[in-house]
Order: structure tokens, then C-alpha cells, then sequence
């Protein structure tokens, strides 16, 4: 092995790139960290193949390679910052903690994105003052980036995403949501909620309904239901009770799937290509929280909702959710229904519940 691991070591520096290619592959099998350092130097290789070949086989190596990469993060080769700081948030490697916290604070945004990557994966708590500045940076795979490793750090974070809501750059508060919903933790509920009523940012409130969703804390669901009366809202707020699961929000969405209008409707005179409309998707969307929920005194409405066509589909999927239950609505359909399009929902339903011919 030790030969071996000589030769390719050798063979890097061959004048032919498939050969610095091939060695660079070979070596990231052999698990042996004296390759680490010759493989750092293709780095900076002129031919990509052999940078990826060395980027595989660094990844490869795992912590033995962490060192060395650490000291790349200031290499004043952009591209070698940039694959050593990638590699580094694969392994994510505690003793990297400083280097890739130092790191958010270079010129290149591949660099700063892959850093936060990687404190994310670390999880340490202290990276929390640092990863809030790049909420705001100005390149967006960057700032959702930072969310994400704010999300994954946990509860250390929580605080400092609410206090996030209150800044004032729009896309700050932006990212502290998504956060929130990803982390979903029961403390941001009640920030949250107030977000959602004083936010006068459309898309940021879009956000605070779908962590709201996310968390799924029954404390929002008197709230998504006001906020249904807004047109924007409406189906994410459907959607969010769905994912909640409580039963109080079933009479609104039986409504919702029955086609009963709730306030005023969204402007529908340009509606897209096919004909669909807002208010038609959120009557689907109706259909599959209630699915979601599983509470049996929607079945009636579910089963009027399975000869419409807009809702059919929804519908017949979430029928199958109740189990059993649902024969005896169905089996009448199954014998006295005309329409074969119904017939046909209505017989996957009954079978994706468990029901056979000649069973009852």
C-alpha cells in the first residue's frame, strides 16, 4: 500500500491531466492521509477535471484533510477558498469552527455561503451572533443559506430570529421567518403571530403563514381562519391549518371545499392559461386538509366534493385517509353513479382503504 500510495502521489504531478486525474481519484480510496497535503495543491490545478478529482478524494479523506484545508480558507486563490471551504462543510469538523467563522467574512459569496453551510452542520451555539449578519447579505443563496444553519444550530438561535422580526431590512425579516418555520419551535408562535398582523410586507406574511404551518401549534388556528378573509392568503392559510391538524378549523374548510365564497374574492379576470383560479386551487387545497385532519364529520362534505371536478382528485385522496370509514359513503356511489370518471375515483378510494369486491 505504502508503494502505492507513493506512486500516485508521484503521478500528480504528471504532465498529463487524465494521469493527475486518475492518481487524484485512486488516492481518496487508499485512506491514507499523506496524500492529503499533495492533494490540496490540485487545488489550484489548471484543469477542472483534476480540481474535482481532488475535491472527491479530499472529501473522501474526511477529517484527516481538515488541517490542511483550514489553511486553504486563506489561500489568495479565490477557487482554492472556494473548494476547500465546500469540502469543509461536508465534513463539517469542529476544529474548523474559527477558520469557517472568519471565512463569512470573505469577498467571495461562495465562500461565505459554504461557511455557513458548514457552521449550520457544526451546530455550535456561538456561531449564532455571527450567521445573524448574513441574513442581509446581498446575495440571496447566501442569506437563505445562513437561515438554514440558524435553523439547524436550534433553540440558541430562537431568540435572535425574533428579534429579527422587528428589523428593519424586509429581507432580514424575511429569512428570520423561514428560520422560525424550519426550527419550529413553540416560542415563536406568538411572534409570529404578531408578524402576521402588523408585517406590511406581503410576501413576508406569505412566509409567517407557512411557518405557522410548519410548527403546527393549534395557538394559530384562530388566526389563520381571520386571516382566510384576505385573498393572498387564503390558500396558504388552508394549507397551514391542514398541516395543524385541529378539528376546530373543519367547519370552515367544509365550507371552503363546498365552494361556500369567503369574503371578497381574489380578481380572477386574467386567470392562467387553463382557467384555473386562485379560489379553485383553495378549494383542492380545502379538500386535503381536510384529509390532513381526518375528522369523520367532513366525509360528507368530501364525498359532495368528489363530483366536482375541480376537487375530485383532492378529494378522492383524501378520502383514503379516513380508512374504512369511508365505505358505507362510498359504496353507494360505487352502485348508483353514472358517471364513470367518479366511479373510477371512487374505486381507488375504495381500495386504497382495503375495501374488495364482494366485502363489505
Amino acid at each position: 500500500m505504502a508503494d502505492t500510495v507513493s506512486e500516485q502521489i508521484a503521478a500528480l504531478s504528471d504532465e498529463d491531466w487524465a494521469i493527475r486525474e486518475e492518481a487524484a481519484t485512486l488516492l481518496g480510496s487508499l485512506n491514507d492521509a499523506r496524500a492529503v497535503l499533495p492533494l490540496t495543491k490540485l487545488l489550484r490545478d489548471t484543469d477542472r477535471a483534476v480540481r474535482e478529482a481532488a475535491i472527491g478524494s479530499l472529501s473522501a479523506l474526511g477529517s484527516a484533510s481538515v488541517p490542511a484545508l483550514a489553511g486553504c480558507l486563506a489561500d489568495p486563490a479565490l477557487q482554492v477558498q472556494e473548494a476547500a471551504s465546500a469540502i469543509l462543510a461536508s465534513i463539517a469538523d469542529a476544529r474548523v469552527f474559527r477558520p469557517l467563522v472568519e471565512a463569512l467574512g470573505s469577498r467571495d459569496w461562495i465562500v461565505r455561503m459554504h461557511a455557513a453551510k458548514g457552521l449550520g452542520r457544526i451546530g455550535d451555539p456561538e456561531a449564532v451572533s455571527v450567521l445573524m449578519p448574513l441574513l442581509q447579505d446581498k446575495v440571496k443563496a447566501v442569506r437563505e443559506e445562513a437561515s438554514s444553519a440558524l435553523a439547524a444550530i436550534g433553540a440558541a438561535a430562537v431568540l435572535g430570529l425574533i428579534q429579527a422580526l422587528e428589523h428593519d431590512d424586509w429581507l432580514v425579516r424575511l429569512h428570520a421567518v423561514e428560520a422560525l418555520g424550519k426550527l419550529k419551535s413553540p416560542d415563536s408562535v406568538d411572534p409570529l403571530l404578531r408578524a402576521l398582523f402588523n408585517e406590511r410586507d406581503s410576501a413576508i406574511r406569505e412566509d409567517v403563514v407557512r411557518a405557522l404551518g410548519a410548527i403546527r401549534d393549534a395557538r394559530a388556528v384562530d388566526y389563520l381562519v381571520t386571516v382566510m378573509k384576505e385573498p393572498g392568503l387564503r390558500l396558504l392559510a388552508v394549507e397551514a391549518l391542514g398541516h395543524i391538524g385541529d378539528p376546530r378549523a373543519v367547519p370552515l374548510l367544509r365550507r371552503v371545499v363546498e365552494g361556500v365564497p369567503l369574503g371578497e374574492p381574489r380578481d380572477t379576470a386574467t386567470p392562467c392559461a387553463d382557467g384555473w383560479t386562485d379560489e379553485m386551487a383553495t378549494m383542492g387545497m380545502a379538500a386535503r386538509a381536510l384529509g390532513m385532519i381526518a375528522d369523520g364529520v367532513a366525509i360528507p362534505s368530501l364525498i359532495v366534493a368528489l363530483r366536482n371536478t375541480i376537487t375530485r382528485s383532492e378529494a378522492a385522496a383524501a378520502l383514503a385517509k379516513f380508512g374504512p370509514a369511508v365505505i358505507p359513503s362510498l359504496l353507494p356511489m360505487l352502485a348508483k353513479e353514472q358517471d364513470e370518471n367518479i366511479r373510477y375515483h371512487v374505486r381507488e378510494t375504495l381500495t386504497a382503504v382495503g375495501w374488495r369486491p364482494g366485502r363489505v
